[in-house]
């Protein structure tokens, strides 16, 4: 019984190992075309990435259940405050359960349009996150006008780019 435990615990170090790797190295990197997904949006509407392009682009992966991510919240409703003219952002909550975001939602004040909840049993298993190589949540992607995987940013340094870019304009 206790081999049985063994290699069942080896079995699952083993299955999550190789499924990070595969996740991380089958995903698109900086410079890259943002992978397109479609999706529904929590208020019933069709969603498809692809169809925004023309300005940046913040996808930001989050869950209600994520300390970190509801550490972030202020500082992505200041964003949006700031520069919605300027920057779209997408927030794809990643929960068990599908109502949990609404809490968070209400409280932050999330009042962007392209919000989508993802629920799966496996929050990481969204098909939506693994395109994107995402295995921890808070994961911030910025996507360019053209729609291209731009470095990784913190929310200061988004801040700080759009700023200057307005301020050429």
């Amino acid at each position: 019984m206790k081999r049985i435990v063994q290699y069942t615990i080896l079995g699952g170090i083993l299955f999550f190992g190789l499924f990070y790797i595969y996740t991380k190295w089958s995903a698109a990197d900086k410079g890259d075309p943002a992978p397109d997904f479609e999706a529904t949006l929590v208020d019933g509407s069709p969603f498809k990435l692809s169809e925004l392009q023309g300005g940046y682009i913040l996808l930001d992966f989050w869950g209600s259940w994520c300390a970190p991510c509801l550490k972030e919240s202020p500082k992505l409703v200041a964003l949006h405050k700031k520069h919605s003219k300027n920057l779209t952002i997408v927030s794809i909550s990643l929960e068990k359960d599908a109502k949990s975001w609404k809490k968070v939602v209400s409280k932050f004040g999330y009042t962007w349009k392209n919000q989508i909840v993802e629920q799966n049993r496996f929050v990481m298993l969204s098909h939506i996150a693994r395109k994107y190589g995402v295995t921890e949540i808070p994961a911030k992607f910025l996507i360019s006008p053209k729609g291209n995987l731009m470095e990784t940013y913190s929310f200061e340094q988004i801040d700080s780019l759009l700023t200057n870019i307005s301020q050429v304009r």
